[in-house]
């Protein structure tokens, strides 16, 4: 019998049309588990996985049993279910909503996001920290009356679903926002956005995992906290790994790297903004392996290959991921650097490659 793992791969991830009707419809057979305890709401566009990790390593960290969601996975679809810190037996997790999810008719994110709250209504968590997966009005994340809503940032991605302008992604965004709430906001030019939702308190911060999890506990929190994630800006020796998945990303991550002369090994969405990003990373490299991911949405090794040519001097066209990571660490000069960045997917793709960047 397949297990569960295979059978959520099996499911589309994309339904035929957003809406919340089938998500409700499914937590309403679960026995509502999102009532069961109180949340803390992460949104954005870039850093939310980290936000959310952030959040709930602190919680845990002041002696709250603490539920995580976050997406995509890069190390395995449990990466995505904590509870505790701890990856949460994933087989367990799924089984126990298959049956709903199936009657249902269920895409795979609304089944992982209802299997997450059934986990952690099972675990008897104190506080869940839940990661949106596209915008926040029609993601199916958005059946939670968070006391506590996060918004990382806004740039311009996925606009055929949320908006041509951040004005009107951020609404998108926003819109997970109850009467009553906290709003913690790392750009502080969406207040009056958070007001109109209803928002009781807005705190503005550039850590805005911390102030989550201090809005929880109404204190001050000092100290640091270990809260990885695999795929999100590692080094192994001189390489390094990140998900940069649109331009926003690549300009965050380009900021951060301690070098300026890796080869470059990168897949990247058709949906994105591929050219400005290739052009960003231009600053960190001349040598280009244009590679793709195993995913329907991939841009073509060769039409990222094609817009790369104008960027960087070298470029090659390698579509098998793996090969492409063994290219670019032969092009690689004696002590210089590859960079493999670009979509999740991709990391998702080599992680039996990177396990020791982990």
């Amino acid at each position: 019998m397949p297990s569960q793992a295979e059978w959520i791969e099996s499911l589309s991830p994309w339904p035929k049309e957003f809406g919340l009707g089938r998500i409700r419809a499914l937590l309403t057979e679960l026995g509502e588990p999102q009532r069961a305890y109180p949340a803390i709401h992460v949104v954005g566009t870039n850093g939310k996985s980290t936000a959310t990790r952030r959040a709930a390593a602190f919680l845990a960290r002041e002696g709250l049993a603490v539920g995580a969601y976050t997406s995509p996975h890069v190390s395995g679809w449990s990466e995505r279910i904590q509870v505790d810190e701890e990856d949460v037996d994933f087989e367990t997790a799924i089984a126990r909503v298959r049956a709903a999810a199936e009657r249902i008719g269920a895409t795979q994110f609304e089944t992982l996001t209802a299997a997450a709250l059934a986990e952690f209504a099972a675990a008897g968590v104190g506080i869940a920290v839940v990661e949106a997966g596209l915008g926040g009005r029609l993601d199916a994340t958005n059946v939670l009356d968070a006391r506590i809503v996060v918004l990382t940032n806004i740039s311009l991605d996925h606009t055929d679903v949320l908006g041509d302008t951040r004005e009107q992604i951020a609404k998108e965004k926003l819109a997970v926002v109850t009467p009553g709430a906290t709003v913690v906001l790392a750009e502080p030019e969406w207040e009056e956005l958070a007001r109109e939702r209803g928002a009781a308190q807005i705190i503005h911060t550039g850590d805005v995992g911390r102030a989550a999890a201090e809005a929880f506990l109404g204190r001050e929190l000092g100290g640091e906290v270990e809260a990885g994630l695999p795929g999100r800006l590692e080094f192994s020796g001189d390489d390094a790994f990140a998900g940069a998945h649109n331009p926003a990303g690549v300009e965050w991550l380009v900021a951060r790297l301690p070098r300026d002369d890796y080869v470059i090994c990168a897949a990247i969405l058709a949906d994105k903004d591929a050219r400005s990003m290739v052009e960003t990373l231009g600053r960190v490299g001349s040598s280009f392996v244009a590679t793709q991911t195993e995913t329907e949405r991939t841009l073509a090794a060769d039409e990222l290959a094609h817009l790369a040519r104008e960027f960087f001097a070298d470029v090659e066209s390698v579509p098998d991921a793996t090969t492409a990571l063994d290219r670019a660490r032969q092009r690689a000069r004696p002590g210089g650097g590859v960079l493999v960045t670009g979509s999740l997917y991709l990391l998702r793709d080599l992680f039996g490659r990177l396990e020791t960047v982990r």
